[in-house]
């Protein structure tokens, strides 16, 4: 089963500069596992705790994980997964 991640600019080093990369898994949770055996440290970047870290938004086919089963989401050959980390910010 073929997923295809895109990685956001800022975890890249991780990713050897690729900005699009395959894995594999049922779940994200299993997804994350398998990005991490290819590409070591990713995972605490993406997960902290069983579950994503506040700040990064992970999108499965252009849906917010957190609203379709979070790190449980299930995935289907062919999917796309998106990693954004979140922007904050605001005027003073």
């Amino acid at each position: 089963m073929a997923i295809e991640v895109r990685i956001p600019t800022i975890l890249r080093n991780l990713t050897n500069d690729e900005k699009v990369v395959k894995g594999s898994g049922d779940t994200l949770s299993d997804l994350v596992t398998d990005l991490d055996q290819q590409y070591p440290g990713i995972a605490e970047r993406l997960v902290d705790g069983g579950k994503l870290r506040r700040f990064i938004n992970v999108y499965l086919n252009d849906e917010d994980v957190r609203f379709v089963g979070g790190l449980e989401a299930k995935l289907s050959d062919g999917d796309n997964v998106t990693v954004l980390p979140a922007v904050a910010g605001g005027s003073r």
